[in-house]
């Protein structure tokens, strides 16, 4: 991403609901966010509202935020999630999300990201192993992928990063509905209502 490109993303952000911490992106911002994500979307093949999550394997919000969204996927056949890797709690954070994006070309990122995600908090590289191998990842395959596509995932890496701090994320969780920007953790009635929202404005 180039800078005048950053330089757009701090420009997207605009006051909104005060109540609900929302910020709203233009539309514009909205498609480069989403222009080749690096991963693939879960839900609808073709949904009419797309949710993004920065994220972090290790942050306990993250961690409570998936039964919301598995929730919103089961109710809502015309919305699907984009993840983004954020790394941002140590080593083992950027360890975990590098082997994640690896196992992409596996055919295997969602599998990953789900045992990562749902598993206990990760301490070692060698624990974010044990639990891809057991969500059917070839590790072989996984360290191979990890050297030759090296490059790719520490720019999808850098990239995320930089669209997180452009859009003033703290933290994580980080989630766009649509357009609008929720800093922090959403229940599923907030998130419901930030979908209803997003369709109205089409």
């Amino acid at each position: 991403m180039t800078r005048i490109g950053l330089l757009l993303i701090c420009a997207w952000l605009c006051g909104a609901a005060a109540a609900q911490d929302v910020a709203l992106v233009t539309a514009a911002g909205q498609q480069q966010i989403l222009a080749s994500p690096g991963t693939p979307a879960v839900g609808a093949q073709k949904p009419d509202v797309l949710i993004v999550e920065y994220f972090d394997y290790n942050c306990p919000y993250c961690k409570k935020l998936v039964p919301t969204l598995q929730a919103l996927l089961a109710q809502d056949p015309k919305i699907a999630v984009v993840y983004k890797d954020w790394p941002i709690l140590g080593p083992v954070s950027a360890y975990a999300a590098a082997a994640a994006l690896a196992a992409g070309w596996q055919g295997k990122y969602l599998a990953a990201h789900d045992a990562l995600i749902l598993g206990p908090r990760l301490a070692q590289n060698t624990q974010v192993d044990a639990l891809l191998q057991r969500a059917g990842v070839d590790l072989g395959t996984l360290q191979k992928d990890r050297t030759r596509h090296a490059q790719e995932i520490d720019a999808l890496l850098a990239r995320n990063d930089q669209e997180a701090h452009a859009l003033s994320l703290d933290g994580t969780p980080g989630i766009l509905v649509g357009r609008q920007l929720v800093a922090g953790i959403a229940g599923v009635d907030d998130l419901k209502n930030l979908i209803a929202q997003s369709r109205k404005s089409k």
